[in-house]
């Protein structure tokens, strides 16, 4: 297990700040990862990563394991050698992917039998082989296998996924030996708070080194989302890092953090930078738009990263409309520094007893995905 201290808990809320340590450095937490998806934040190089402030990203087990293999990175050394980020990693466990990309044919206890979205082969996945092809990835840290329900679905059905879910958990720490990579076990049950509490306590007892929340983000709404997280979130293990899987909205953000989770990934940032689509502490920015065909302000006057120190809204608006890849590249680098940002200011405030003070400085942290 590697270490994972709890610095400050915040009076009014569940909202912790904290430190783990993983082979190739801290992670502090409350902490965003942007994704990787095949072993790339699109559009931004390494170096441009590390300039936003990140500790730790996150890499896709399905997509590297279709290609370029999980044998092929393991020649080159690992992901952090193959891809060349320097800081912490965490793979996911595929599960997610096989339930929402590819042509299912067979789930059953044994595991998955699938079709590829790449080319149509027939493939399969189970517990054991997800771990095999993390150890083989190298990340810090690593996903047991889990089964995640689509919404909606039947109470029976939530039910089985998550049973499912503990036994394929059961064989994942048993196929886990690596000494180097922290294993995180993951929670199901849909939105019924009492299936989640089951499934906690059947998870904490098979004993892992983190535990994360999955299953959320999947079209429920933040009320429901919110009530759930209330329920479950600081009932999971205090000495262990708390991870909400695919959850990225900065309003989801905030509420997760006040009922107690560490650590968050999502695509947002660099999906909706490929857009045109920026995120401002006041709100959200349609690059594409007329308005901003000749302002010569930064996308925000207070940020600090490459994008704004360097360059206006009416030129980024340009490179947009004229398809040049760099307009991309900029957005998304604004908007991974906006939510590290963002993530730096929640872990300043929590020590404060402050944590609700982050809407009147970030008023973005109260629209929904609607305003968009």
């Amino acid at each position: 297990m590697f270490p994972f201290e709890v610095h400050h808990n915040d009076p009014a809320s569940h909202a912790r700040t904290g430190k783990l340590i993983t082979p190739h450095g801290p992670v502090r937490t409350p902490a965003f990862m942007p994704v990787g998806t095949c072993g790339s934040i699109k559009g931004v190089t390494p170096e441009q990563l590390g300039t936003t402030d990140t500790d730790i990203m996150l890499c896709n087990t399905y997509h590297l394991a279709l290609r370029p293999t999980a044998d092929v990175v393991a020649e080159f050394g690992g992901l952090h050698k193959f891809i060349g980020w320097k800081g912490p990693i965490l793979t996911d466990s595929g599960g997610f992917q096989v339930f929402s990309l590819a042509q299912l044919n067979r789930i059953d206890d044994d595991g998955v039998e699938f079709k590829s979205h790449i080319d149509g082969a027939v493939l399969t996945l189970n517990p054991e082989q997800s771990i095999d092809i993390q150890n083989k990835l190298g990340a810090d840290i690593i996903m047991a296998f889990d089964q995640c329900p689509p919404l909606p679905s039947t109470p029976e059905f939530v039910a089985e996924a998550t049973d499912r879910t503990i036994r394929w958990a059961r064989r994942g720490k048993d196929a886990h030996h690596s000494e180097n990579q922290a294993l995180f076990g993951i929670v199901q049950g849909g939105l019924d708070v009492d299936l989640r509490l089951r499934c906690l306590e059947a998870i904490v007892e098979i004993g892992f080194d983190g535990y994360a929340l999955g299953g959320l983000s999947v079209g429920e709404s933040f009320d429901e989302m919110s009530e759930c997280l209330e329920g479950v979130a600081h009932k999971m293990p205090t000495d262990r890092p708390r991870y909400l899987m695919g959850v990225g909205m900065p309003r989801d953000l905030v509420s997760a953090v006040r009922s107690g989770i560490d650590m968050f990934d999502c695509v947002l940032p660099t999906r909706n930078g490929r857009n045109a689509y920026v995120f401002t502490p006041d709100g959200f920015l349609k690059m594409r738009n007329a308005c901003h065909k000749l302002d010569e302000s930064p996308l925000d006057e207070a940020c600090d990263c490459y994008t704004c120190n360097n360059f206006s809204r009416g030129y980024i608006r340009h490179l947009f409309l004229a398809g040049e890849m760099l307009g991309p590249t900029l957005t998304s680098i604004h908007n991974i520094r906006f939510f590290q940002r963002l993530m730096n200011r929640i872990r300043e405030l929590i020590p404060q007893g402050k944590i609700a003070t982050i809407h009147d400085e970030y008023p973005v942290t109260r629209q929904s995905s609607k305003d968009e």
